[in-house]
């Protein structure tokens, strides 16, 4: 499990930790979490560690009300009956919030997956003080909210496009907030007591799908993103991929559509130069000459066969498709998991993205499944809370070994 140091310690912040006193104690509590309930036995095989030594590792998180024993055995061998371990679903709480670019949105989420309260802040601007506010203001709510339950929280998980740099707190470069070295970590930090954990916005929504979606049954997925960006995150041997530079899966930047093609990164060609929601929308609006066509009136007229909507959403299928092939050719993953706020208009681009993904993917690689799923700004949220969660347990394994 990676999980970067949050920007403000434990020590010095309010936040209630399980005992853990290594990696492979982190390892069990998390296997509890993701697949309880599950026995003693079960959770030996997976780790290799014998009976007596997983029930002397998860002793102090019984006795700390962080694990539950079942009441009743699920089965038994002869005289040896076998009770079930499981998360106690409110012991942990965190926060998360996603930035987009017209508003932030937070939620409170349990250790269970259960997502308790959220709320929202609209963005006039994208400059950091502004957002960071944005983001306290949010915070405070849910904080106030829980009452004497705030004890429980572990961290506030943010998370943000672009390139993020997660164990310092610093978006490096993000192209949707035009921000370049941003310490949002360290200034989120100065507004809210909690350890802070900045995080790339689709690789915290995979690591919500590697704990309780797709990847709970998956040896290996990535969760493709499409809507204002083009984004992947990948989960391969035991964990989401970040990469040795923090960068990992933008495959909204592989260079696989037309030279013509400006992407707001400022590069030329890149999918997402032709993918996006405001690339298909501006498209539309240069087929028509009307610089007033949203997005919405994109989606309808290419519902209506309109050819310049029709070419715009065959091109985005086009890219898109091209970089699933991409992505399945490198990686060899068991599936993949199309999201994001585009997918509700997957109609439109699933014939061309299926069609170039099956030109393009390499022998057995096409056997890897697509799958849609429809993930809300609350679900992304969802996914830095996970991420926070993810960092506290990292950080009491490793002050426990310290």
């Amino acid at each position: 499990m990676s999980a970067a140091s949050p920007v403000l310690t434990p020590d010095d912040k309010r936040g209630m930790l399980p005992e853990l006193r290594t990696a492979t104690s982190a390892e069990i509590f998390t296997r509890i979490i993701t697949h309880g309930p599950i026995s003693r036995i079960e959770i030996g095989r997976i780790t290799g560690l014998s009976p007596a030594k997983v029930t002397k590792t998860v002793s102090p998180l019984i006795r700390d009300g962080f694990v539950n024993v079942g009441e009743h055995a699920e089965h038994s061998a002869p005289g040896r009956p076998v009770y079930p371990l499981s998360v106690v679903p409110h012991s942990m709480l965190a926060l998360g919030v996603k930035v987009n670019a017209d508003e932030v949105v937070a939620t409170t989420v349990s250790l269970g997956n259960e997502v308790l309260a959220s709320t929202r802040r609209p963005l006039a601007e994208h400059d950091p003080s502004t957002v960071t506010a944005a983001i306290a203001e949010c915070a405070r709510e849910l904080i106030d909210e829980l009452g004497d339950a705030a004890d429980r929280l572990a961290g506030l998980g943010v998370s943000v496009s672009g390139d993020i740099d997660t164990d310092t707190g610093v978006v490096r470069h993000s192209p949707l907030m035009g921000w370049s070295q941003v310490p949002l970590g360290a200034q989120v930090g100065t507004h809210i007591d909690l350890p802070v954990v900045i995080e790339n916005d689709v690789r915290a929504l995979a690591k919500a799908e590697q704990w309780f979606g797709v990847g709970a049954e998956a040896a290996s997925f990535a969760i493709v993103t499409i809507g204002a960006g083009i984004g992947c995150g990948i989960y391969v041997n035991g964990d989401v991929v970040v990469g040795s530079h923090g960068v990992a899966g933008e495959i909204g930047h592989l260079p696989l559509a037309s030279p013509d093609a400006l992407c707001v990164c400022g590069r030329r060609g890149c999918v997402e130069a032709v993918a996006s929601s405001s690339a298909i929308r501006d498209a539309v609006r240069a087929a028509h000459g009307d610089a007033d066509l949203s997005l919405e009136d994109a989606i309808r007229l290419a519902h209506e066969g309109d050819a310049g909507a029709v070419e715009a959403f065959d091109r985005a299928g086009t890219a898109i498709g091209a970089a699933l092939a991409a992505t399945v050719n490198l990686v060899g993953p068991e599936v993949v998991v199309l999201a994001g706020e585009g997918v509700t208009a997957y109609d439109l681009y699933e014939r061309r993205i299926r069609e170039e993904f099956a030109a393009h993917a390499f022998g057995a690689a096409a056997h890897c499944r697509l799958v849609l799923q429809h993930h809300t700004f609350i679900d992304w949220a969802r996914g830095a809370a996970i991420a926070a969660f993810r960092s506290a347990i990292a950080t009491a394994a490793g002050s426990s070994a310290a």
